[in-house]
């Protein structure tokens, strides 16, 4: 058998029906159509999905991308009933520090927060403040409603899941004030002029538009660094693990270990200050 258009349309039917979010599907199918394309009207076999695999690797795709893309096909395989084609994930040994031409600085955070706002971006400020002081994904802004400003806290239901989200009283009370000034009287309050809420890629492309004029590397800028950025905040303060795998959904305490790995800057001084070496 080949993999036709049909079995990818009806793999997008089985990601919605398994509620998964707008972005995996999109990704899952993003894969899984290049393999398609890339097997043609070749058979379907253990060997092929092997040498797509291969195929990647020989493209020089990061390991981690590379399972990623393996994720979608195994998941196609399923809904397919060729399991028998699953290919194996590549071994990655964990790394011992994070990308330090990624990492955002709490003044770099503040730099973007207030260019947004001399610049007369109010709500890219306050979405930046929203994501920042909170922790959610960028898949999750649409929950930031007038009602949940209102409660204090947002019931967010992705993956299958519901978790509460609390927010802090003065973003709350900041929520309510760019609210009302936009006439927002109810449902999400990150929106375009059309009123339909704001999508990844346009916060994605907004929060980019400000890094020249906030003097911060593009590269360190995206939602979910972010997300980053509270983490380790928010482990600071609290020196609970348990409690921020929770405020951030995770169901696996060793994804939330990933977001609390230091930099190797931040690592030497941490060898430093323990003087075992006279």
């Amino acid at each position: 058998m080949t993999i036709t258009k049909e079995d990818l349309n009806a793999y997008r039917s089985h990601l919605r029906a398994e509620e998964r979010s707008a972005a995996t599907i999109a990704k899952y199918l993003h894969d899984a159509t290049a393999f398609a394309q890339w097997l043609g009207e070749r058979a379907l076999t253990k060997e092929a999905a092997a040498a797509w695999k291969s195929e990647l690797l020989r493209r020089g795709q990061a390991p981690a991308s590379i399972n990623a893309a393996l994720a979608a096909l195994n998941g196609l395989f399923r809904f397919l009933g060729r399991e028998d084609c699953r290919v194996k994930f590549l071994k990655v040994q964990r790394r011992a520090f994070r990308d330090e031409s990624r990492e955002l600085s709490q003044g770099e955070y503040t730099a973007l927060v207030s260019t947004a706002r001399s610049r007369g971006k109010p709500r890219l400020a306050l979405l930046i403040e929203t994501i920042g002081g909170t922790g959610i994904r960028v898949s999750e802004v649409a929950y930031i409603t007038v009602e949940a400003a209102q409660r204090g806290r947002a019931e967010i239901a992705l993956k299958g899941k519901i978790r509460t989200i609390l927010l802090p009283a003065k973003l709350c009370r900041k929520l309510l004030k760019y609210a009302k000034a936009q006439h927002i009287d109810h449902g999400a309050i990150f929106r375009t002029a059309t009123g339909r809420p704001l999508s990844r890629r346009q916060i994605w492309g907004e929060m980019k538009a400000i890094c020249k004029a906030a003097d911060v590397e593009p590269s360190k800028v995206f939602p979910h660094n972010l997300r980053h950025l509270f983490a380790v905040a928010f482990y600071r303060v609290s020196r609970d693990i348990v409690k921020l795998a929770d405020v951030l959904g995770h169901s696996s305490i060793e994804t939330t270990r990933i977001y609390l790995m230091t930099t190797e800057k931040e690592h030497q001084r941490q060898l430093d200050r323990l003087r075992l070496v006279s």
